[in-house]
């Protein structure tokens, strides 16, 4: 049980660290995309890859310790959860948002973005709601069928 209690532990941080940097990224693509600064966007650029770069670890511990606490819960565990299911469902469209990121920064870095502020007001919003659903289903762990 201590081991499983670490793991949650350590899933969650990982988790919070990871989305301090995912909902922060998108606000640095709104300020790039509105400005028409060269230093700025210069500037801009360099933290945008910093931040994208720092947090990918934390994305990736949190799914190793994600993965390892259904590992040792068990299979019979994994199959009756069916609240786990969507969860998974939703992290996954969480590494796509991720993942997206990298060609979001690559756009900016060959100054190729073409989306505009409002674009990334919304998609600094998205990974809020999945956080919420996330959350949600991870406390109330919910019967869905």
């Amino acid at each position: 049980m201590t081991t499983i209690l670490w793991l949650k532990a350590l899933h969650i941080a990982f988790m919070v660290a990871w989305f301090a940097g995912i909902f922060y990224l998108p606000r640095l693509f709104v300020y790039h995309a509105e400005s028409d600064n060269k230093d700025v966007q210069a500037q801009l650029k360099i933290m945008e890859r910093r931040l994208l770069f720092f947090i990918s670890p934390f994305a990736i511990l949190t799914l190793v310790f994600g993965v390892w606490l259904i590992a040792l819960m068990g299979p019979e565990w994994f199959l009756a959860s069916s609240w786990l299911h969507i969860k998974l469902v939703l992290v996954t469209a969480l590494f796509i948002y991720h993942g997206y990121c990298f060609k979001l920064l690559a756009d900016f870095k060959n100054d190729k973005n073409t989306r505009s502020g409002k674009f990334y007001r919304v998609f600094n919003e998205m990974p809020v709601l999945v956080l919420f659903a996330v959350i949600i289903l991870a406390i109330l762990k919910p019967t869905i069928w």
